[in-house]
């Protein structure tokens, strides 16, 4: 049996609880996606698969499904550190063939540079199998003009979740997925 996904959508969250497990617990809800069963895979976004948003994607899932995703996740109980999940995506000009999907997850990068670096790895991986010659030690700012001109990889975005741990030291986890569908 094939399956490659037809839609997919992106969610994100943070949760803070007394242990590991149930702050990651939290962020899931947090994202909307904790009473599925995930399954984690790597990272391509499927050819002529359609983007959706959250709600959507949500209503077309029942309790206790197998659900695949591309998964990025931190947890910490570090009192006011910085933690973020993101997953960067890169997609090409001709929608038949896969995109990237890249997971990142750190501490101490705000939302945006934690973004713009998932970012930057989905678009590094799309650029290196479109043929696109590129230098890897440019910034960001530099490559993603250079890919787009490039005419092969039409659109870069990214979904993070970026929080600062609870002052008392609960566990606090940040997540970030794109979640397939069939």
């Amino acid at each position: 049996m094939t399956f490659v996904p037809k839609k997919l959508f992106f969610t994100k969250g943070v949760g803070i609880s007394n242990t590991k497990l149930s702050s990651f617990e939290e962020a899931l809800r947090s994202a909307g996606i904790a009473k599925f069963n995930l399954v984690t895979v790597s990272s391509i976004f499927p050819p002529n698969a359609q983007l959706i948003d959250r709600e959507q994607g949500l209503a077309e899932m029942h309790a206790g499904q197998i659900v695949f995703c591309v998964l990025a996740r931190l947890s910490s109980c570090e009192p006011n550190r910085l933690i973020s999940a993101s997953i960067g995506t890169a997609l090409p000009a001709d929608p038949s063939v896969h995109g990237y999907l890249s997971e990142h997850h750190s501490y101490g990068l705000n939302q945006e540079k934690c973004g713009d670096y998932s970012e930057d790895l989905a678009a590094s991986m799309l650029a290196s199998t479109q043929g696109i010659e590129f230098d890897v030690d440019a910034n960001w700012d530099e490559k993603e003009k250079y890919f787009k001109m490039s005419g092969k990889i039409v659109k870069t975005f990214n979904t993070t979740q970026a929080a600062v741990v609870d002052k008392n030291g609960k566990w606090t986890s940040v997540i970030a997925a794109a979640v397939l569908l069939p």
